[in-house]
């Protein structure tokens, strides 16, 4: 998987769930105000710290994630 300087793996902060860097906003967190609906200038508002830049880094993790994720078909 590509590095990420944005984002952090430390199992001392949220047991190692990946945040952005510098804080306690998970990954997991950011992606699901987007799915809930929050637009970037929500999420930016009522998150100060963070930066667009920040949540692109959010969205790419993500995306590469998934995208590694290997799929094994159940038989029907």
């Amino acid at each position: 998987m590509t590095a990420y300087p944005l984002i952090a793996l430390d199992p001392a902060v949220l047991a190692g769930k990946p945040v952005v860097r510098g804080t306690r906003l998970s990954v997991e967190f950011i992606i699901g105000l987007m799915a809930d609906g929050w637009s970037e200038a929500d999420i930016l508002r009522n998150h100060p710290n963070l930066t667009h830049e920040d949540l692109v880094a959010c969205l790419a993790f993500a995306r590469d994630l998934l995208k590694s994720e290997k799929i094994y078909p159940s038989a029907a």
